[in-house]
């Protein structure tokens, strides 16, 4: 009995924590399509309890659609057979400010190419985003797992914000975990 009221007393702990952080939506595990879409669609109704414009809600949407496919298709944990990612989802609203926080596992050799790509993308104003844009589109080549490098371009686009990023070694140091944090602001654009 004691260690049941233990487990309830962290459960309750982590709920209270996450609360507090604005975390309303949480999911660890694979990510297939139809995972995607229930959590999407959950997100959506979160937004509608809380009276969203629909420019905030459109935006949100767009970049949980983005960085849920960059997850699926980049994550290094993959089940070969079904070809579905696994990683870690968060969103939230707190300070006037939805998160967007994915987390998933990465090699070491990828880390140099990715950390250059975003670090260009955080270089960049608003025209230089589009620009680059437009050449990815022209230009891009398709990754092995069939991304042309656009997701990370177009959240940068979206949110008109640099990207929060992170990797952290996971214990046998070829793999890590790539963290990538996006925020976006509650207020519609038209204000």
């Amino acid at each position: 009995m004691s260690a049941d009221i233990n487990l309830i007393k962290s459960v309750l702990s982590l709920h209270d924590e996450m609360a507090s952080n604005g975390f309303s939506l949480v999911y660890e595990g694979e990510f297939s399509h139809e995972v995607m879409k229930m959590f999407t669609s959950m997100a959506e109704r979160d937004m509608d309890k809380s009276n969203e414009d629909k420019s905030v809600k459109r935006k949100v949407f767009h970049v949980m659609v983005e960085c849920l496919q960059n997850m699926t298709k980049h994550s290094d944990d993959v089940d070969r057979s079904d070809g579905v990612g696994n990683g870690l989802f968060i969103v939230g609203k707190k300070d006037g400010y939805w998160s967007v926080i994915t987390a998933n596992k990465i090699l070491k050799e990828k880390i140099d190419g990715l950390k250059a790509a975003i670090d260009n993308i955080n270089s960049l104003n608003k025209d230089d985003l589009n620009a680059l844009y437009k050449k990815q589109i022209r230009e891009g080549s398709l990754s092995d797992k069939g991304g042309a490098g656009l997701g990370l371009i177009d959240i940068a686009r979206k949110t008109g914000r640099q990207l929060d990023y992170q990797f952290l070694p996971l214990e046998d140091k070829t793999n890590y975990f790539f963290l990538l944090k996006v925020r976006i602001d509650s207020k519609p654009d038209d204000e």
